[in-house]
């Protein structure tokens, strides 16, 4: 995968609401939960998808909030794939707040 050049981010930033820039190399988001449970079962999905697509992303656990941060060591920045991700972490969070 091939890194994204800054205004590619900026592009694609929009389409991952309550996502947000770091260090102008990652993407981070928060995810609050509504009991511990739920947070650690997000986690788990998240390590499951994350190891099928070989890209794993840093995983904070802070009670009932969980943050993710994803950029792509290989690339050094941020690719299409760390988007996709973001993407599909978000369908699970759905999935899990309901």
């Amino acid at each position: 995968m091939e890194k994204l050049t800054p205004m590619e981010v900026q592009e694609k930033l929009p389409g991952i609401p309550n996502w947000k820039l770091t260090d102008e190399k990652w993407i981070e988001r928060k995810y609050r939960f509504l009991d511990y449970l739920n947070g650690i079962e997000f986690v788990q999905q998240v390590a499951n998808l994350s190891e099928k697509a070989n890209h794993h992303p840093f995983i904070s656990i802070d009670y009932k909030l969980v943050t993710l941060r994803i950029s792509s060591w290989n690339a050094k920045g941020l690719t299409a794939l760390d988007f996709v991700l973001a993407k599909k972490y978000d369908e699970l969070y759905l999935q899990i707040k309901k």
